[in-house]
């Protein structure tokens, strides 16, 4: 009962959080003494005011609480987040990002496997009005690691971690990124909803500390032209439920992973093009891996789809034995529907054998033969909001209602942006 454990932990208010299509999180604030008749028949939302394809016509959206997702708000103990499953009309809402992913992993679950995750969650630390970097000594042009930037972002990037190990996550390393006022901090895998759940608080609990410190946190994928931009690195292995083994990982092979692996990973490059529409969901996200070298000397971000082995250069590397990492998705994507993507393209490899080809290991940034062989990511929202709509393996795993709201409103939400006069096209294009 969570009531009861609110009185232990002197918790008075519980955040019922659920994130949109968009990836922003809404939530109701709920009184401790009422949490436990919200388990039951949720909390109460009108779903048109949030991206997810309702009416105001419709009925009640009801959020139902995971009580296992519970997180203790570390600076504002009083508070308690919950993640939240979504409901209308008594049933699971179709279109809402945890259903989708929780609907994936049932599948994955039914063949006896579970999918591990860890992510890369690159930001920036931003003056409080968004416009430049926090800390204007951070100037270098090879930034990263820079042990004095670093420690001038002590207090924010400690407090972070510090509630990062109060949480138990397991934090292991804090760094400053490629670009001038980037960071990362990265914590210890785990299943693939407990990890989409962490990683939707941990976006809230960067931007709420940043503020607690007078400035500002974006995941955004390329808030400035020629700083390297904020990706979202995904690194999975598969588990074999019963024996708690690595499926992922080979003995034999030379860089560690094994047949099912391969065909895992054979179907996420089979489906990378769709799948950019959930990995690289905005129009800022094109700017990023797409995108000319920038002021380090390299964007860290692919340009074709291809696989490696411990090379930073692909869009997928093995860097160690027993699992991959994918290097697409950005700041941007919705967690939950990320993970759902990656998960169905791979069970369709798995399914259907997908022979990933041969590993290439050149730097294929510079090997321009190479790279002219290969497929290559779209060029925008559009482009990938067409392939995902073509994509049968998104539309039969993800399911019919989920992808036809999500691509109601990404459409929409493209146009929008079409719409607008940049100043690019006065400079170039007035006296025309």
């Amino acid at each position: 009962m969570l009531a009861q454990q609110a009185k232990e932990l002197g918790i008075k208010y519980f955040l019922v959080s659920f994130s949109d299509l968009f990836g922003t999180q809404r939530a109701k604030l709920v009184p401790a003494a009422a949490i436990d008749e919200v388990c039951e028949t949720g909390a109460g939302f009108a779903g048109f005011a949030t991206w997810l394809d309702m009416s105001p016509a419709d009925a009640d959206l009801f959020a139902i609480p995971a009580p296992e997702s519970l997180v203790q708000l570390p600076w504002k103990p009083e508070i308690g987040w919950l993640a939240a499953d979504l409901y209308s009309g008594g049933e699971p809402l179709p279109q809402a990002p945890r259903n989708v992913l929780k609907q994936s992993l049932a599948k994955l679950q039914r063949q006896g496997f579970e999918l591990r995750t860890g992510v890369e969650c690159e930001f920036f630390v931003l003056s409080i009005d968004g416009r430049t970097i926090a800390d204007p000594r951070d100037s270098q042009t090879k930034p990263c690691y820079d042990q004095q930037a670093l420690v001038r972002r002590y207090d924010l990037i400690a407090e972070i971690c510090d509630c990062l190990i109060g949480l138990g996550w397991k934090p292991y390393q804090c760094d400053h990124e490629d670009a001038v006022g980037q960071f990362e901090i990265n914590w210890m895998y785990a299943n693939a909803l407990e990890t989409a759940d962490r990683q939707a608080f941990f976006k809230y609990l960067v931007k709420s500390l940043a503020e607690k410190h007078g400035m500002r946190a974006t995941f955004m994928p390329k808030p400035f032209d020629h700083l390297t931009g904020n990706g979202c690195h995904v690194h999975l292995s598969l588990w074999d439920r019963e024996q708690g083994t690595n499926l992922f990982e080979s003995s034999t092979d030379d860089v560690g992973l094994s047949p099912l692996g391969y065909s895992f990973l054979g179907g996420v490059l089979h489906s990378a093009e769709a799948l950019c529409a959930l990995t690289n969901p905005t129009v800022n996200s094109y700017r990023r891996i797409n995108a000319p070298v920038t002021s380090s000397g390299a964007t860290w971000s692919p340009n074709v789809i291809s696989y490696a082995g411990n090379n930073r250069t692909h869009m997928i590397r093995i860097p160690a034995p027993g699992r991959f990492e994918l290097r697409l998705p950005d700041g941007a994507a919705n967690p939950y529907l990320l993970t759902a993507g990656i998960l169905e393209a791979g069970l369709d490899g798995i399914s259907q054998r997908r022979d990933p080809g041969k590993r290439c290991d050149s730097n294929i940034y510079r090997d321009i033969a190479a790279a002219d062989s290969l497929r290559t990511l779209p060029d925008n929202l559009l482009d990938a909001l067409r392939t995902f709509a073509a994509s049968d393996v998104m539309r039969n795993g993800l399911g019919a209602a989920f992808c036809d709201s999500f691509l109601k409103l990404k459409r929409a939400q493209w146009r929008d942006y079409a719409s607008h006069v940049c100043p690019w096209e006065l400079e170039h294009t007035l006296d025309c």
